[in-house]
């Protein structure tokens, strides 16, 4: 590990590759066709998985707030969240698409933030007008899951690569409302190597644009400022030694990887001579977290 602790990892955080610059121009076409915008955001990072691009080009449209995998957030910063978006203006809802919660409750609010403006239309004489939205989000959001869903279908086209879904489709969700899906997009750069290690913890930023050990650093680092007790518990290790080992006369950073170090120990990540295989830790810390097996962890609180 590098001994200047203060310095986040240098890495290259302008990835755009090509596919989303074209799929931006096209979302761009696309919301001339839409009332209204469906942004999913990540629960546990709501600021982070929050395109400022989308922000941008959506401006003047009616929009609802999408929080998915909020199962796998703090209960509390769910609701400081939900008031955020709300004192911004913007209706906010808790998901988990996975389980199905807060499903339903997303399409009466976006009939709802709709209500007025199909009783203009009507009034002009188009009765029966379907509200018609676009949904946007980065990649591994859990889009396509929400997509299946709020159209109970069992399967989305899903690409393996983030950002690859099928061709542009008109989805019926009720006898009110129909979907126009778009693929996951990430912006030209992000605002600061923060940002892109916030998205490197849940997975968006896949793993050979950032080094695994290195964000699986920064992941336990976090941890032990905000949620010791749940590391402590997931890993079996006590309080009073992660206490003394962070008071040892040395630069933060080689007691926090000495930490890290013991949690590979723990789950027997041992190579030939003792060592610990410090890529197995990183893998293993880093899915867990993802997974929700350390608890409800949100990493950007209000």
């Amino acid at each position: 590990m590098n001994n200047n602790e203060e310095k986040l990892p240098k890495v290259n955080i302008n990835w755009y590759p090509g596919h989303m610059a074209k799929t931006r121009k096209q979302i761009m076409q696309d919301l001339k066709l839409v009332d209204i915008v469906i942004e999913l955001l990540d629960a546990r990072i709501p600021i982070a998985s929050q395109n400022p691009d989308m922000a941008e080009i959506t401006k003047g449209k009616k929009k609802v707030i999408i929080l998915n995998k909020c199962d796998l957030a703090d209960e509390n910063q769910n609701k400081l969240w939900v008031e955020y978006f709300n004192k911004e203006g913007i209706t906010a809802i808790l998901t988990d698409s996975n389980s199905g919660k807060g499903i339903e409750e997303s399409i009466r609010q976006i009939e709802k933030v709709m209500e007025d403006s199909m009783k203009v239309q009507a009034e002009k004489g188009r009765i029966g007008r379907k509200i018609r939205a676009i949904i946007l989000g980065i990649p591994n959001v859990g889009k396509s899951s929400y997509i299946n869903r709020i159209s109970k279908r069992t399967t989305a086209g899903v690409g393996n690569k983030p950002g690859v879904t099928r061709q542009k489709q008109w989805i019926r969700i009720n006898e009110k409302v129909e979907l126009l899906d778009t693929p996951g997009v990430l912006w030209p750069k992000f605002e600061s190597e923060e940002v892109a290690l916030h998205l490197a913890f849940t997975g968006t930023i896949k793993e050979d644009i950032l080094e695994r050990t290195e964000i699986a650093y920064y992941l336990v680092k976090f941890l032990l400022e905000n949620n010791m007790k749940q590391l402590c518990e997931r890993y079996k290790i006590e309080k009073t030694y992660i206490e003394q080992t962070l008071e040892q006369d040395r630069p933060e950073n080689e007691n926090i990887y000495e930490i890290m170090l013991e949690i590979g120990r723990k789950r027997g990540c041992i190579i030939s001579g003792g060592n610990i295989d410090e890529e197995k830790t990183a893998r293993i810390i880093l899915d867990e977290f993802k997974n929700g097996k350390l608890g409800r962890i949100t990493i950007e609180k209000v």
